[in-house]
């Protein structure tokens, strides 16, 4: 190979100093040219010789320091001081800290132009070392998307101010599950939506995301722009006005897909004194009524394995019923005089919560579902709408929760994910297609364990399950948070790939920091400086860590911030809109 087809450049603009120093996980450099120091910045890239002259470790910067006074010559004696003492204590030379990350081969055996993520082995003190210019960047990043095979590439956008691909291992990316975190306007949607249009491009995709503010709404066929080309599905969950519009779109979670765990989370007060008596009766009717469907349909194999937690219909009223039957029981007593039953009184709250829930408008996606829902072949069509791929579709489902009740909106995700996650469990393995949960918004549903309440440890369980257990039955998760210091540290320790955005607040910006090798922990630094749409992106899914420009999409979700200064001054706040909101408000759910 000839100088110019090299893709490290040695010549003398780009050489920077020589190895001073070296630890476990970083190198300090002290820079010989007093004109090279001064184009460096933290996250550049830099080559270190290694063992032959076709081999370099690659590193990234993460201190310069520049000292009044000329560049040092390395000698025995200066080496020992550099030793004794910090970086941040060392004045008196031009220093560089470099984190490794990389090899690189200029050529390996019978190939050319390869990266392995990691360093081979640690520099030498006294090997050169050279900035990775532009242009030498550029080829460096084509070596690197070159060693992920072109069918399972995800572009994430592109490396600093180069034209150089930023490439994600598509596959990687979602089987050992990602992060993607940054605070309210740094471009998380825009990320998201981005990551969706080459996900739509792929014959058989399968992801399902949720939706907390309905702004996802704007890459479906639902509200897309004439000429242009949805990406997704659009699903709503029910809100009070949707009750008589048959729509297959719209979704109905019914309240006999709950088990008796999510039931009593939604119903019950623990600190009831009778609350075990009411976990006792709910128990024993619910059991007594899915024995009864399955009696009445004539279900005989389904007998001998029911539990109270299988997904089999009853009626919320005969539930009632029974309870009330219960509550106002007498029973026979001495001299054959009737006296109170045995849970007399004992109901009474408990049945006054699930009255009072299901005579809520709100919740009627959970107990006024269609009455074909009740049929027994529902629950696999059901399945079948979320967990099926077709061609003729993009496969990707956005699932809009912006009308659930907030109170109720831990409980109602982790129903749905748990019942998709065991639904693609009990599949026959050959036959799987790998499914992946969007968690848009997480920390409202996924939050810590110690600030978890009853209703939202029922999601946080399904959720952890999956984030420990899902790659082995092909389903994955990318959480996406704008706080990651209130995400479950078991569902954040489990997401082996991270793109995290700008971040201002310290305790966030610590747990990104705890996310990160502790090689490349001082990238954090750079997290409150970040541009929108910029981001750290490092992992199983991507060879080299690195800064990059996210890709902006092409259909942008409705999560732009409004330009507060420019619409005073041009848009007027009117009347009529106010109304409009006003009516729904009233009807708890947006007119059309």
């Amino acid at each position: 190979m000839t100088e110019q087809e090299y893709v490290i450049s040695t010549k003398d603009e780009c050489y920077i100093g020589r190895v001073a120093s070296v630890d476990t996980n970083r190198v300090l450099i002290v820079a010989e040219s007093p004109e090279i120091i001064q184009a460096l910045t933290v996250s550049d890239l830099v080559a270190i010789q290694g063992n032959t002259p076709q081999e370099y470790l690659i590193g990234i910067i993460e201190k310069v320091k520049r000292s009044i006074g000329s560049p040092l010559v390395i000698d025995s004696e200066s080496q020992d001081e550099l030793e004794e003492h910090d970086f941040d204590e060392v004045v008196d030379h031009d220093l560089v800290q470099v984190a490794l990350i990389g090899t690189f081969w200029e050529v390996l055996g019978d190939k050319r132009k390869v990266f392995k993520r990691g360093a081979k082995y640690f520099p030498r003190v006294d090997k050169k070392v050279f900035l990775i210019q532009t242009s030498s960047l550029e080829n460096l990043m084509s070596a690197v998307a070159s060693d992920i095979p072109a069918e399972i590439q995800l572009v994430l956008g592109t490396y600093g101010n180069t034209n150089s691909k930023a490439v994600a291992n598509g596959d990687k990316l979602f089987q050992r599950h990602a992060a993607l975190l940054g605070s309210t306007g740094s471009g998380k949607s825009w990320a998201v939506a981005s990551l969706l249009e080459q996900a739509a491009k792929l014959k058989h995709t399968n992801i399902i995301l949720f939706d907390l503010h309905g702004e996802y709404k704007t890459l479906t066929s639902e509200s897309i722009a004439d000429g242009q080309t949805p990406i997704a599905e659009y699903y709503k969950i029910v809100g009070p006005s949707d009750l008589n519009e048959q729509n297959e779109k719209n979704v109905y979670v019914p309240h006999w897909l709950l088990n008796k765990e999510e039931m009593l989370a939604l119903l019950l007060d623990r600190s009831d004194n009778n609350a075990p008596n009411q976990s006792a009766r709910f128990t024993h009717h619910v059991r007594e009524l899915k024995q009864e469907y399955v009696t009445a349909h004539n279900l005989t194999e389904l007998s001998n394995g029911l539990t109270v937690d299988a997904p089999i219909p009853y009626s919320i009223s005969d539930l009632l019923g029974r309870l009330a039957d219960d509550d106002n029981g007498m029973k026979d007593g001495a001299n054959n005089k009737k006296v109170k039953g045995d849970w007399n009184g004992k109901l009474t709250r408990f049945i006054g919560r699930l009255s009072t829930k299901v005579e809520d408008k709100r919740n009627a996606f959970l107990f006024e579902s269609p009455q074909d829902s009740d049929a027994y072949g529902w629950l696999a069509s059901f399945a079948s709408k979320f967990l099926e791929t077709k061609e003729c579709s993009h496969g990707i489902k956005v699932i809009d929760f912006s009308e659930v009740p907030s109170d109720i909106l831990p409980i109602v995700i982790g129903v749905f994910t748990r019942f998709l996650y065991s639904v693609q469990f009990w599949r026959k393995e050959e036959e799987r297609t790998p499914v992946a949960f969007i968690c848009d918004e997480a920390h409202i549903y996924l939050p810590t364990r110690d600030t978890s309440d009853a209703d939202s440890r029922i999601s946080l369980d399904a959720f952890e399950k999956i984030a420990k257990e899902g790659r082995k039955y092909g389903v994955s998760l990318l959480v996406v948070s704008q706080r990651p210091s209130d995400v479950s540290r078991t569902i954040l320790s489990q997401c082996n790939n991270l793109i995290a955005l700008r971040l201002t607040n310290s305790q966030d910006q610590q747990v990104v920091h705890k996310m990160m090798p502790d090689s490349l922990s001082t990238l954090t630094s750079v997290l409150p400086i970040l541009d929108t749409g910029e981001a750290i992106v490092l992992g199983d899914a991507v060879l080299l860590p690195s800064r990059i420009k996210l890709n902006p999409p092409k259909l942008e979700p409705a999560s732009a911030t409004k330009d507060f200064w420019q619409d005073w001054s041009s848009k007027g706040s009117k009347s009529d809109s106010i109304v409009f909101a006003v009516e729904s408000l009233r009807r708890q759910s947006r007119l059309r």
